[in-house]
């Protein structure tokens, strides 16, 4: 029998804030490379990698989002290919933080194409990286 300061421990817990992140979940059965691009107070950034094993899920940001949309280019590992987008940005072969999209080439930087994920404003959400043969990329909080 559970005690009334361990009952409201628990009611503690099952009453906490749900977290609010920006979260990818590789649903593929290959391992893949994750990049990211979003606007932040101080203009356009992009990081990378995340390593995501096949079924996994990253956290790529913690906190509320600040911004409506995010960008991401993947790369499969395991077989080969891509996810991409029109929205060009910098990345690098190494782990990254690059601050601006502009003259990629000229800086030393890769250039490539980056899908957008419009998260409605949410405060949370999840993008669900796909299979090619299978809807591209969706989400939700």
């Amino acid at each position: 029998m559970l005690s009334g300061l361990a009952l409201a421990g628990l009611a503690l817990l099952w009453a906490a804030p749900a977290k609010a992140d920006l979260r990818l979940c590789n649903q593929t059965a290959s391992k893949v490379g994750i990049s990211l691009g979003y606007r932040d107070p101080q203009g356009w950034v992009t990081e990378g990698w995340w390593d995501l094993n096949p079924k996994a899920c990253e956290t790529l940001l913690r906190g509320a989002l600040a911004a409506r949309f995010y960008y991401v280019f993947a790369v499969d590992y395991t077989r080969g290919g891509e996810w991409s987008g029109r929205s060009l940005m910098c990345t690098r072969d190494a782990e990254f933080t690059i601050r601006g999209i502009e003259d990629c080439l000229a800086r030393g930087y890769d250039r490539n194409g980056f899908f957008e994920v419009d998260t409605g404003e949410q405060k949370s959400w999840t993008i669900q990286l796909t299979d090619p043969n299978r809807p591209e990329a969706a989400g939700g909080p």
